[in-house]
């Protein structure tokens, strides 16, 4: 019976599958949450708190796949990777919502909150108002496909920015013998 090694990438995977299952039911909530302020709380909650889930399971990965040896340049590459796949994943959720399910949901809900604070603004809020129906004009506009890839987009950066403090803190270097 052989005992094949698993690989770094496949590790990502894997960690980036789980990751991306977490993301994608936190997902769920948000258009749940245009109806319910309670369920747009838990979202809001669980989007907060990505940095330390996606913390746990480097630290898993480093303490169960590295033997508790981890770098920084491979703990940075193992998160960067985990959140690439995890974005992935979620993508397909995001482009199915918003292709087959949203309808206008999301847009129609901010434009009736724009209308009603614009119904009691001051003359002060006016051109704010004025720039956030302008943003939602433009996303009004987009297809399912240009919305999945402007998450696509934001994922990468915002989990990039996040790998470099979990790299930092995850990281562990060998104990001289």
């Amino acid at each position: 019976m052989t005992d094949k090694k698993r690989n770094f990438q496949e590790d990502a995977m894997r960690y980036g599958t789980v990751m991306g299952i977490f993301w994608t039911l936190k997902f769920v909530l948000f258009p749940l949450g245009m109806q319910s302020p309670l369920l747009l709380m838990m979202f809001f909650l669980l989007t907060l708190i990505v940095p330390v889930v996606g913390f746990f399971m480097v630290r898993q990965y480093r303490d169960r796949e590295c033997g508790g040896v981890l770098t920084f340049s491979r703990a940075f590459l193992f998160t960067s990777f985990m959140y690439l796949f995890a974005t992935l994943f979620v993508t397909i959720a995001h482009y199915i919502y918003f292709r087959y399910m949203d309808h206008g949901l999301i847009v129609n809900t901010y434009q009736d909150m724009l209308d009603q604070m614009a119904a009691v603004a001051t003359s002060d809020l006016k051109a704010s108002i004025d720039q956030f129906q302008q943003a939602l004009d433009i996303i009004a506009g987009l297809s399912p496909l240009e919305i999945s890839i402007q998450l696509i987009t934001q994922n990468v950066f915002y989990c990039t920015i996040l790998a470099l403090p979990t790299a930092g803190l995850v990281m562990r270097k060998p104990k001289n013998v």
